[in-house]
């Protein structure tokens, strides 16, 4: 590290690996877990309601303790880290005490609120489309998980304390723990609960509150590892907890204009045919599982070291570490989004195609991932461009640049539901409209975020990203074409052929086609493993 405690390009590279795998077996058991649930329980209106009510615990999550809190907190305590004088770090170990006691008591009583607000707020709000028994397991099934939402108040800060200590392995083994929590859950909870023949969807629930619970648990040895001094310190004016809510404040209204999209998609995916709101989650957690490889873990690991540099002033080093992790994002996301597109079907099939999950469905959920792949370079670029601006201690930023979106994102998805698809199909089903509405505005929403950021920072090598930009999305429109003809040819072979032949041929294609148009990040890479000469 350096001696403000940032990393450098290679050791965010190297740490951004860590998370990646992290990332890369949390998305392998994520598509696991997709699988299993597909399996036993097929896209109806039980696992619709599931659905729809996993969105309440997990948006108080990202609210209260998840995204919010962390990104308000690691620059304050990375700050005290710093700057603290005492070599326990004393002032920085009562500056997370008291934030996670109180993100503790907060998520508590919204949970309470929660749970006993849920008959009237769950049928009106979350799924008014639904018949009254999918409406009354929805709201059984909230009130049953939010359990999760005061667990993960402290895991999820667990997780930040970490990062700031640039310790990036056990938050990346917590990333796995919810799917294998509910893997249990519907593979041996949802028998027990149920029978065999007819498994109870209550399991999954269960099996979330599990997964919340080894989240918590495997992050400890982590806080044994850098000596962690936490206890319970109900105060509001311990120093930095006053700045840390108030930087919190705004992402907290971010993040539920966020949730609120995903509320609305809900509502209005709950009037379609059955199916089309499982066809909708698992088509965005296939995209999600790509843009954890692709760009989350890249985010995590660089925001620390973004955050100690600006604390610094080092903003030449801030503009280096930045402008390179664009550079690397966008070099991988628009292959990563055109492959996605050409290959849904077979990568839905493959993945998913057994027990109760049909040929339907999987024509849907291909049909709803191809319209959310079109996003992939927008929603890579927003994990690190609003980290950028949460590291130079502006949270208000992104907020109000996400209010436009959101609007945005509700008005289109009016409009698109209207001309997309067939109301009447689940294959081809207007949900792809949600899905389209949410590509086309995470676009514009990266594109602006970027513009406000060169202006304030005097840019960020904007020319020389673009020029690779572009580059790699020549190689990248080739290489689906070539893939798109390759499939044709062996389609009739099954899923998997299909797949492993279609992804093999477009990475050699892209990467030979990005060595002919010399794009930067191809010779790093190469040199990286010793096959070109600097």
């Amino acid at each position: 590290m350096t001696r403000t405690g940032a990393l450098s390009n290679s050791q965010i590279l190297r740490a951004a690996m860590v998370v990646l795998l992290g990332f890369m077996a949390s998305g392998v058991l994520g598509l696991v877990r997709y699988a299993v649930i597909s399996a036993v329980f097929g896209a109806g209106a039980d696992l619709d309601a599931f659905y729809a009510a996993q969105q309440i615990p997990e948006a108080l999550f990202v609210i209260v303790a998840g995204g919010a809190l962390g990104s308000s907190f690691i620059p304050v305590f990375a700050r005290f880290l710093s700057d603290d004088a005492d070599a326990d770090n004393t002032q920085a170990w009562q500056l997370a005490s008291s934030v996670m006691t109180l993100a503790a008591l907060a998520a508590s009583v919204l949970a309470v609120l929660i749970v006993l607000l849920a008959p009237l707020l769950v049928p009106a709000l979350l799924v008014p489309g639904s018949d009254p028994a999918e409406q009354t397991l929805t709201t059984e099934l909230v009130q049953l998980m939010l359990v999760t939402t005061v667990i993960f108040s402290v895991s999820g800060l667990i997780m930040g304390i970490l990062n700031a200590h640039q310790n990036f392995l056990f938050p990346a083994l917590a990333l796995s723990m919810n799917n294998i929590g509910i893997i249990i859950g519907a593979l041996v909870i949802a028998p027990v609960l149920g029978t065999a023949d007819d498994p109870s969807i209550y399991g999954l629930a269960w099996g979330a509150i599990l997964g919340a619970l080894l989240h918590l648990m495997v992050q400890l040895p982590g806080l044994v590892q850098i000596r962690a001094r936490l206890r319970v310190l109900l105060s509001w004016r311990t120093e930095g907890v006053r700045e840390v809510l108030l930087l919190m404040g705004p992402r907290v209204l971010g993040l539920a204009v966020v949730q609120i999209n995903f509320v609305v998609n809900i509502a209005f995916a709950s009037a379609m045919v059955d199916g089309s709101q499982t066809a909708l989650r698992t088509a965005w957690a296939l995209m999600f599982f790509v843009l954890g490889v692709v760009a989350q873990s890249v985010g995590t690991a660089v925001f620390p070291t973004l955050s100690r540099l600006a604390a610094d002033g080092d903003m030449a080093g801030y503009r280096d570490r930045l402008s390179t992790v664009m550079r690397a994002l966008l070099f991988v996301a628009l292959p990563a989004s055109i492959g996605l597109i050409v290959t849904a079907e077979p990568l839905v099939a493959t993945m998913l195609e057994r027990g109760e999950w049909g040929r339907e469905d999987t024509l849907a959920t291909a049909w709803a991932l191809s319209f959310f792949a079109l996003g992939i370079a927008g929603h890579s670029l927003l994990e690190v461009l609003s980290r950028a601006f949460y590291a130079l201690s502006d949270t208000w930023t992104p907020v109000w640049v996400g209010i436009l979106a959101m609007a945005s994102n509700i008005a289109l998805s009016v409009i698109f539901i209207q001309f997309v698809g067939n109301p009447d199909s689940l294959t081809q089903g207007p949900f792809a409209g949600l899905a389209l509405a949410n590509s086309l505005t995470t676009l514009l929403e990266a594109a602006f975020l970027w513009w406000l950021l060169s202006r304030r920072i005097d840019g960020v090598n904007d020319r020389q990203i673009m020029i690779g930009a572009g580059r790699a999305l020549v190689a990248a429109l080739i290489m689906g074409a070539v893939v798109w003809g390759i499939g044709g040819v062996v389609r009739d072979a099954g899923s998997l052929v299909w797949l492993v032949a279609s992804g093999v041929s477009g990475v050699i294609v892209f990467f030979g086609l990005a060595v002919v148009l010399r794009i930067e990040e191809t010779t790093i890479l190469l040199r990286r493993f010793r096959l070109v000469r600097r």
